[in-house]
């Protein structure tokens, strides 16, 4: 792999996608929320986001976490849920939609007069999916928190990290995006699934502490067998075994290696030089801290694209560890288009392959209120209407 300037990716395409023909409606928020919808668009669904009054731009707090990536793929209808008419132009949206997704604390959309109940009578088929933090009742659903919050509760973050030092936060990926909005869009998906035969709706309450637990299933169950050591970097797949880990090069960059399995632990043994008959079994887990350092000084002899050259696509389970701006260069990204360029800027393409249906995106991110004159259009409202509204402050439009 020879790193390189990023590529451009591949261009924008039309609209595509096993969801087209799905409508969601997204009420503008926070990180897991916008990437629940993004996935949801991504799929081919037309992704509605309501968005605040005045539309002064994303940079209020509560909706700046949908600019770039995040909101690709969606129109923006600008509208003042306060005010009972832009609430009725909700409604009147909800009424034609298979799912709405928004991200408040608990009570908030009760309060707006847009909760499960009133969106739930004008589309009695609508999946009304919820994503928080700690769920929508407990003890903790009133309290604030972010990422690094929920898994740590979840039994995630203590488990992260050096032995000799504090755990480590792994970015806010497993909470907000992995055990948050990308459950929320399983969640939403399945109850539209559930409301094709039933013709029923129903709330899905997707809490991030649920989902960052979900994510440790695998590791809870080795824990309650008494296979999982409870210090940090002490077990097979955390650090602790030096078959499945990060070594620096000769360059200071890094390398990682997952040869578990016996056979691909051989193949590596032999590719970089080393002889299983003059070292401990490979699950001696006492000697795992020697073998540790034993590896560590061979890596340390070549630089990362030696290595790179050497075992790479080779059955010893190996990769360079590459940046966020190296990565969609690598030839393997190149090939398979994972990184699109959307709004000038490199990102992860539509995930996963679709044989028939491929997902795309077709749009970048939004201006607030882009979209209102041509949604409210779609509800019946003539220019003359939606005029009237803007003066009067119900909806906005995008300058």
């Amino acid at each position: 792999m020879h790193c390189g300037p990023p590529g451009l990716g591949v261009p924008l395409t039309g609209r595509s996608g096993p969801l087209v023909g799905t409508r969601v409606v997204e009420f503008a928020a926070l990180g897991p929320a916008p990437f629940a919808a993004l996935l949801l668009a991504d799929l081919g669904a037309d992704v509605v986001t309501v968005d605040r009054v005045p539309a002064g731009g994303r940079g209020d707090g509560l909706t700046a976490m949908t600019t770039g990536a995040l909101g690709r793929g969606r129109r923006s209808i600008a509208v003042n849920t306060k005010d009972p008419a832009g609430r009725e132009l909700v409604l009147d949206l909800v009424a034609g939609a298979d799912a709405l997704i928004e991200g408040f604390r608990p009570g908030v959309m009760e309060r707006l007069g847009l909760g499960p109940e009133p969106c739930l009578a004008r589309r009695p088929s609508l999946v009304y999916g919820r994503m928080t933090g700690w769920g929508q009742e407990g003890p903790l659903a009133m309290s604030a928190g972010h990422d690094v919050n929920y898994i740590a509760a979840a039994g995630v973050l203590g488990h992260i990290g050096p032995t000799d030092g504090p755990p480590v936060v792994p970015l806010n990926v497993v909470g907000d995006f992995g055990g948050g909005g990308m459950l929320l869009a399983l969640g939403v998906l399945a109850a539209m699934l559930e409301a094709r035969g039933s013709a029923r709706g129903q709330v899905v309450d997707a809490a991030m502490v649920d989902g960052s637990a979900l994510l440790m299933t695998m590791m809870y169950e080795l824990a309650g067998r008494g296979q999982w050591n409870p210090a940090r970097q002490s077990n097979m797949n955390d650090g602790g075994a030096h078959f499945y880990g990060v070594y620096e090069t000769s360059d200071g960059r890094y390398v990682s290696i997952a040869a578990m399995e016996p056979k691909f632990y051989a193949v590596l043994l032999d590719l970089i030089g080393l002889s299983a008959d003059d070292l401990p079994d490979q699950w001696d887990t006492t000697a795992w801290p020697a073998l540790r350092e034993r590896l560590a000084a061979v890596f340390r002899t070549r630089s990362r694209q030696e290595w790179t050259d050497l075992l790479e696509g080779t059955d010893a389970c190996f990769a360079p560890v590459l940046s966020m701006a190296e990565a969609p260069s690598h030839p393997h990204a190149v090939a398979r288009d994972a990184f699109v360029t959307v709004d000038g800027v490199v990102q992860p393409a539509p995930a996963p392959r679709f044989s028939r249906t491929p997902a795309a995106v077709d749009r970048g991110t939004a201006r607030v209120g882009e979209h209102t004159a041509e949604v409210l259009a779609e509800l019946g409202l003539s220019p003359a209407q939606v005029d009237d509204l803007v003066a009067g402050g119900s909806v906005g439009q995008a300058g």
